[in-house]
């Protein structure tokens, strides 16, 4: 079919598959992914500016290392990256930060992209670096993480992480069930440090988004159903994304299930955390899938919203801080049908933009459609952007109104 396949990580590889293209001498597969490369004084990537300048989204994503060292069923990441922590220079995480734009002297957000930061074995140094730049050289970075249920256990970290500039973290919470954890064969989680860990977080002011996987075998709507609410009750996460229990092809759930033959979608199209792609022990497809629409409208209730935003405000997150994930998170399902990892505010649709095989619309339809769609995103926002700042002002107004009376 004339398809390359290239397995692995391309420093130190991508220069042979670029000559092979360019000679015209391409081989079917370049397997590379047990050769783990260095990262220390590797080239980094490099997003030129007239990119960023086109991109709507705020950050910019980065890699400071890779390599997680535990075990879990679904994650794919471990048996790409592998689990030994490999990691860049300070040098060179210094060097990416300062080659992007600082949008005229405001601040510049960034991402790490590492699974695992905390697990990074060169992170206290990288954190004093971007301490040094923040406090000595009026470098304004911020950035958000990805982190384990562990990490506050690590002597500095957070505090560490906060001085550096880290306003956001996302943590695999993955669920409150400790049957659903040992499922997922992941032991290092533990329910009942949920609550010290997320407080840890909160104490430095950091938004504490955590990932929760929906459909391991001790599910049911209704079990799902209390989980939330009993989040809701007793832990202090800011927001929840969602996602459908996938069999990830590289992911140890997948392999297993190949082996025992077991049924697994073959759309990969499918394979994007909404839908149903292995068959539930207790769930139909349409109660999998219902529950985990019906999971967002529960969190994001209008009361729980309002919830969040004074607890933020209390804990010194600024309501502002949150209002665009919420909304996001709330809308993307609702009006777009699509989890908030794959949608913004507004989507691109190009007409002669097409899955393979799917033959192009006549324009008019096209072209009417997408105006309809866009004017209806567009008052759907609004509405609830306006009512979610509403809210903002109410609480704000209360604040001041205690402060005063105080």
């Amino acid at each position: 079919m004339g398809i390359t396949l290239f397995s692995g990580e391309a420093e130190g590889h991508f220069d042979q598959l670029l000559s092979d293209s360019y000679h015209q001498k391409l081989k079917p597969i370049y397997n590379v992914i047990e050769d783990l490369p260095d990262l220390r004084g590797q080239p980094t990537p490099f997003l030129p500016q007239a990119m960023i300048k086109k991109s709507l989204s705020s950050d910019i994503h980065i890699d400071a290392g890779r390599g997680c060292p535990f075990d879990c069923s679904f994650c794919t990441i471990i048996n790409i990256q592998g689990q030994k922590s490999r990691f860049r220079t300070t040098d060179d995480v210094e060097r990416m930060v300062r080659s992007y734009p600082r949008n005229g002297g405001k601040t510049s957000h960034f991402f790490f992209t590492d699974d695992n930061f905390a697990r990074n074995r060169n992170w206290e140094a990288i954190f004093d670096r971007l301490i040094e730049l923040r406090e000595m050289k009026n470098f304004k970075v911020k950035f958000g993480l990805q982190v384990d249920a562990n990490a506050h256990k690590i002597p500095r970290f957070i505090d560490k992480a906060a001085r550096a500039g880290c306003n956001s973290v996302f943590i695999g919470m993955e669920s409150i069930n400790k049957e659903n954890l040992k499922a997922a064969n992941k032991p290092q989680n533990n329910v009942a440090e949920y609550r010290k860990m997320l407080m840890a977080w909160r104490n430095n002011s950091i938004v504490t988004i955590a990932g929760y996987i929906l459909g391991f075998p001790a599910d049911t709507p209704d079990s799902i159903e209390n989980d939330i609410r009993t989040i809701q009750r007793e832990l202090p996460v800011d927001i929840l994304m969602f996602f459908m229990l996938t069999a990830l092809p590289g992911s140890m759930d997948h392999k297993g299930m190949l082996l025992r033959g077991e049924w697994i979608e073959s759309d990969l199209n499918k394979f994007d955390s909404e839908h149903a792609t292995i068959k539930h022990p207790k769930m139909t497809q349409e109660e999998w899938e219902g529950i985990f629409r019906k999971a967002w409208d529960i969190y994001y209730s209008p009361k729980h919203v309002e919830k969040l935003l004074r607890r933020g405000s209390r804990d010194g997150i600024s309501p502002s801080r949150l209002i665009w994930r919420i909304l996001i998170s709330q809308f993307a399902i609702k009006y777009e049908n699509t989890h908030p990892f794959q949608c913004g505010a507004f989507r691109k649709k190009v007409r002669r933009q097409r899955r393979w095989g799917m033959p192009l619309e006549n324009p008019l339809l096209f072209y009417s459609r997408r105006a309809w769609e866009i004017g209806r995103t567009i008052l759907l926002l609004s509405i609830y952007a306006w009512k979610l700042e509403r809210l903002k002002k109410s609480i704000k107004k209360n604040i001041r109104e205690r402060s005063l009376i105080s």
